[in-house]
């Protein structure tokens, strides 16, 4: 039973890759899955980011399964600048990640973000955004989320050109009030620093490898994790609307005693809608 979730997300991935093979792409598909690299590029995007993970816990025994859904909406606020709203909403099933602690299922805590970026790249074609990010203790269990309010700064840098995309995604989240308004020792207060380096390359036929690592550091415990992410997607239409499918797998390269250790697998489907 522990490899069901993980077997059957597999499925999928196989399944999903197998069905696109024989769809054909147009420059407008490869046009668009090349915007849908840059993180804040002015086009309202839905991902639904489907996690396996295991070896989780102190005795290594601990699976998660999770969904992130990821809206990102960009907002005109003069004729120079946009705001691009980010939210990260994760839903989560989980087991055995704490001795005695049973199954877990619900929401995490939301991370959004607010990216404030020019319309047009620099004129040596950087492109980049800044503002503030939110942690918005969401989470339906304990175990589940920081039961902590947070804030602090992100930014974005990104370079395209000839296909490829490249850059990084970083912020810093600091902890200023508990749920309960009161000092909880089962949850300490967050210091933490989230760095994504990523580079990523789309053809002509509108597919998109890619390779990135979301790397975390926890300033409070002095503990690095560090997934490194290889994936590879393929941008194609249902009816009209344009939907990219990724697959990918992942390898924790630094984890602490109670993280995920060892592989993992990712699903993407991003839908773009109109404007």
């Amino acid at each position: 039973m522990k490899y069901i979730y993980g077997c059957a997300l597999l499925g999928l991935l196989l399944f999903s890759q197998e069905a696109l093979s024989d769809v054909a792409s147009g420059s407008d598909n490869a046009e668009l899955a090349k915007k849908l690299s840059n993180p804040v590029a002015a086009m309202i995007s839905v991902p639904f980011q489907f996690n396996y993970d295991e070896n989780i816990g102190p005795l290594d025994r601990g699976h998660r399964t999770g969904l992130n859904i990821q809206p990102v909406i960009p907002f005109a606020i003069s004729s120079n600048w946009n705001m691009l709203s980010r939210t990260i909403l994760p839903v989560v099933d989980q087991s055995n990640i704490a001795p005695g602690r049973g199954h877990q299922f619900g929401l995490g805590d939301i991370t959004q973000s607010l990216f404030f970026t020019p319309k047009q790249p620099s004129s040596s074609g950087i492109v980049w955004g800044v503002g503030p990010a939110f942690l918005i203790p969401t989470a339906t269990d304990d175990l589940l989320g920081s039961k902590k309010w947070g804030a602090g700064p992100t930014a974005i840098v990104l370079k395209q050109g000839a296909g490829w995309t490249y850059g990084f995604l970083l912020n810093h989240i600091w902890s200023f009030a508990s749920v309960n308004g009161s000092h909880d020792p089962t949850h300490p207060g967050i210091s933490s620093t989230f760095f994504q380096p990523f580079l990523s390359y789309t053809t002509p036929t509108a597919w998109t490898y890619g390779l990135n690592a979301e790397s975390t550091y926890d300033w409070k415990h002095n503990d690095w994790v560090v997934p490194v992410n290889i994936s590879a997607g393929k941008l194609t239409r249902i009816g009209k609307v344009p939907v990219s499918f990724t697959m990918g797998a992942r390898y924790w390269a630094e984890h602490t005693d109670i993280s995920q250790k060892g592989w993992g697998v990712r699903f993407v489907a991003t839908l773009i809608l109109p404007e």
